[in-house]
């Protein structure tokens, strides 16, 4: 376990990585003795120090929840970070790549909550309950952290999470089979990922009920109009200056972003 001090060394380290847009030498490496417990505290203060600058929390993002993202991580357990207000990017912008250390980008479902959701025992109905709308969405990942990164790492990270894009057409949770629901992922006019909701923990949903019981140990829980990502059910997509990425989601419509 590291000390308080330690603690807010980290996060300095990763909020000057995120302001100078160059990853910062694993926290597993300069904190040999780093916990999970410890990252999820790192992620929090830089949470809480983003917050006092002004900063609002719309929402949380849930991780590594699909078999093709544990395999690209080499990492095997879920994780989750905080949606921020700055984060949110309008369907087709395009955005500055020298704004990112290293983007990459995942298609996924986004839950918009109607009620709240507090673990422990949260389960796939309570999810289907509170969930409001499920829609299409883009997540723009950016590590601040050099690879090979350990879970210490990603969490402390805040999951990579650096932007989220929402777009296509919403959805009631009980009018669509949400395991069913797939994306074409398109870089460049060219097919990068293809897959389905289902890959995540089985159905998408799960990704939710997760978080919400890892938070109700913390003695939080997930707010009514809160963002939830429930996690890739793809390999990330490298974001290169020019590249154009669409996630095409079917009958629920597109998706994308651009990288200038």
């Amino acid at each position: 376990m590291l000390t308080d001090q330690e603690r807010a060394v980290a996060a300095d380290i990763l909020l000057e990585a995120e302001r100078s847009r160059t990853p910062a030498v694993q926290l597993s490496k300069t904190f040999p003795g780093i916990e999970v417990e410890d990252s999820y505290a790192i992620q929090s203060e830089v949470t809480r120090r983003k917050v006092s600058s002004g900063r609002r929390i719309i929402g949380h993002k849930v991780g590594l929840t699909s078999r093709a993202m544990q395999q690209s991580s080499q990492i095997d357990e879920p994780d989750y970070g905080h949606l921020l207000d700055n984060m949110m990017i309008a369907d087709g912008t395009k955005l500055s790549h020298e704004d990112y250390c290293v983007p990459r980008v995942e298609p996924e479902l986004a839950f918009v909550l109607g009620s709240p959701l507090k673990g422990p025992g949260v389960g796939l109905p309570d999810v289907l309950r509170a969930t409001e709308y499920v829609i299409p969405a883009i997540e723009v990942i950016d590590a601040r952290v050099q690879n090979p990164r350990k879970i210490t790492d990603t969490v402390a990270d805040n999951g990579a999470a650096a932007g989220i894009v929402l777009g296509g057409r919403p959805v009631r949770p009980h009018d669509v089979d949400l395991r069913w629901i797939g994306a074409v992922f398109y870089r460049n006019c060219e097919i990068e990922e293809t897959g389905l909701a289902a890959g995540v923990l089985g159905h998408p949903a799960m990704g939710i009920a997760w978080l919400a019981n890892k938070l109700g140990r913390f003695g939080t829980g997930l707010e009514p109009g809160h963002i939830v990502l429930s996690g890739s059910f793809t390999r990330p997509v490298w974001a290169n200056r020019g590249d154009t990425l669409l996630a095409d989601f079917g009958p629920l419509g597109g998706v994308a972003v651009q990288f200038v």
